[in-house]
């Protein structure tokens, strides 16, 4: 009896407040101790974290929330792109120069493969010398258009490609039609030769505004007319 009685002593003595918290004291008293969590008065603004800092309730800001998106860091913009096109359409309209300064190769990438595909379609394998002669045609007109330029006005390899490859898109429209109907006849060579014009007329007035080079489209759109020439014989044999 008496072991009992001193063993329910001992137990009566223990303290068991290990698992209770006083809730009357000050809990700034924790933040003053802590680097995460840092309580903001009642009804005060709080600014978002900055990259990389915490913020008042100890989580990490977005260290890419001032990143470019994907595509502006690839040099892909789509309202350059659709602006190119519409000037390529419409040889007669005036262009904005500052969007031929972005010399993206999107454009060009997609109609050099829709063109060869489109004569792919028509039994003819001409991926190589669309490539072949597309590199070689870009580089000689290159040098030319470096010889007649102004000396103040710098002008990108690129560039040549960019505009000779977006005025490839009549192109496209050749190699379309020519799945559907034969151009080895005399309305289909006259087609082909409107529609030379046409990317000549087009690639020279881009040149002729990148280039600030007026009175001098029809000495740019002569070299033109032989670049695409060659594309023409491609759809047409």
């Amino acid at each position: 009896m008496n072991s009992d009685k001193n063993q329910n002593d001992f137990w009566a003595q223990q303290n068991y407040d290990f698992g209770q918290f006083d809730y009357t004291k000050d809990q700034n008293t924790f933040s003053s101790n802590s680097s995460f969590y840092q309580p903001a008065p009642n009804n005060a603004f709080v600014p978002p974290p900055q990259p990389g800092q915490f913020d008042t309730y100890g989580n990490v800001g977005d260290q890419f929330a001032d990143e470019p998106p994907l595509l502006e860091e690839l040099g892909i913009n789509f309202e350059h792109i659709m602006q190119k096109t519409v000037a390529v359409l419409n040889p007669l309209k005036q262009t904005d120069a500052n969007i031929l300064q972005d010399a993206d190769l999107a454009g060009p990438l997609v109609f050099g493969l829709a063109f060869g595909s489109l004569l792919l379609l028509s039994g003819k394998v001409h991926f190589s010398y669309i490539y072949g002669f597309g590199v070689l045609g870009c580089i000689l007109i290159y040098c030319l258009l470096t010889l007649m330029s102004p000396p103040n006005i710098t002008f990108s390899v690129v560039c040549t490609v960019s505009i000779l490859g977006y005025c490839l898109l009549p192109m496209v429209f050749l190699s379309a039609m020519a799945v559907f109907v034969s151009l080895n006849t005399v309305l289909g060579m006259a087609i082909a030769f409107m529609v030379i014009l046409w990317c000549a007329l087009s690639s020279s007035k881009l040149f002729v505004t990148a280039l600030s080079m007026h009175n001098q489209q029809a000495l740019i759109a002569y070299p033109c007319m032989l670049f695409y020439g060659v594309f023409a014989l491609l759809a047409l044999f």
